[in-house]
């Protein structure tokens, strides 16, 4: 049986949101799997901390002095506000580049803040505050690094795309694997869950440095991989090293995570319906489930446990939990 994410009015269920999930341990063993483990599903902004990855390998990073909060920044789906646009403009400026180099196209900031505030100063969403421009800035990086021309580093045949694509298949241990174009027009795989989670188990064994190298990076700065209040940045917070969560598109997420009873754990998660509300309450539910949080960090976490619904007037009128249904 699948997690159903369930929402009440009142104390009737009206809606309910199915999440599938698979866990893979230090050995390489599933440990936990719900609904269907081969679902395949498009993997979208959880890839990022492996497509720093191959940029990393390659020594691009190294090459354009890019820090670790700007490693960060390229792990990240940030929210748009300042420190986010500050951080790359940094990566850019390093690059020689600027912002009109982008190929990832704008959008306003999801930071209600920020978006706001752009507004009512009318000012025009540019790449900058695209919520993957950290991700770009390190695809221009490569593109630099390779000598091979900035021009169209989103296009599948483009150098840079290849250096990732096969990195990400030697991270698998799958080829040919089918692609897509993602929101911000770089190619996008569709995976199993398994694989994603397999692939997020590497990341949490430190065998791959340059895989640790990106995990450290979003440890040291949480605040760039998601933003104020963004379920990534407080989880990696709050497990303090032990792990890290990465959201994608359309309600994918990988996690990997350090424990002393399993090894390196790497976690795949997907809402079949792909709604964003239902994501960080089923991760702290199958988390709760599996016996992987401590108590601190579960208090520092609670408010994703259960989430109460209000009206127009302020009327609390239900709530959506998870619920594993065994």
């Amino acid at each position: 049986m699948p997690i159903s994410c369930r929402v009440t009015r009142g104390d009737l269920t009206e809606s309910i949101h199915v999440a599938f999930a698979v866990v893979v341990d230090g050995e390489g063993q599933t440990i936990f799997s719900t609904g269907d483990p081969y679902y395949l599903t498009c993997i979208r902004s959880s890839l990022k901390p492996f497509q720093a990855g191959a940029v990393i390998r390659s020594g691009a990073i190294d090459a354009a002095g890019f820090d670790e909060q700007e490693l960060a920044l390229m792990c990240a789906s940030h929210k748009g506000e300042d420190m986010h646009v500050d951080t790359a403009l940094s990566m850019l400026s390093k690059l020689g580049l600027g912002v009109e180099d982008y190929e990832c196209g704008a959008h306003y900031p999801s930071d209600t803040v920020s978006r706001h505030a752009m507004i009512a100063d009318k000012k025009t969403a540019l790449p900058i505050h695209n919520n993957c421009s950290g991700k770009h800035a390190g695809m221009l990086a490569l593109a630099k690094y390779l000598g091979k021309g900035i021009q169209g580093y989103v296009n599948n045949d483009h150098p840079v795309q290849k250096v990732i694509r096969e990195y990400v298949s030697k991270i698998c241990g799958q080829t040919n694997i089918p692609t897509e174009i993602d929101g911000c027009s770089a190619p996008t795989p569709f995976m199993t869950l398994q694989m994603i989670a397999e692939m997020f188990q590497v990341m949490a064994s430190d065998n791959k440095p340059e895989l640790k190298r990106a995990f450290d990076a979003m440890v040291a700065y949480p605040e760039m991989v998601g933003g104020t209040n963004h379920f990534d940045s407080m989880f990696i917070s709050a497990l303090k090293g032990r792990g890290v969560t990465k959201v994608g598109g359309e309600s994918v997420r990988g996690v990997a995570l350090k424990t002393d009873s399993h090894g390196p754990l790497g976690m795949a998660i997907k809402i079949l319906d792909g709604n964003f509300r239902a994501m960080p309450l089923v991760t702290m539910k199958l988390m709760e489930h599996l016996e992987l949080l401590s108590e601190n960090e579960k208090n520092k976490l609670n408010k994703f446990r259960t989430k109460k619904l209000t009206n127009h007037n302020g009327l609390e009128i239900g709530h959506i939990e998870a619920h594993v249904d065994f």
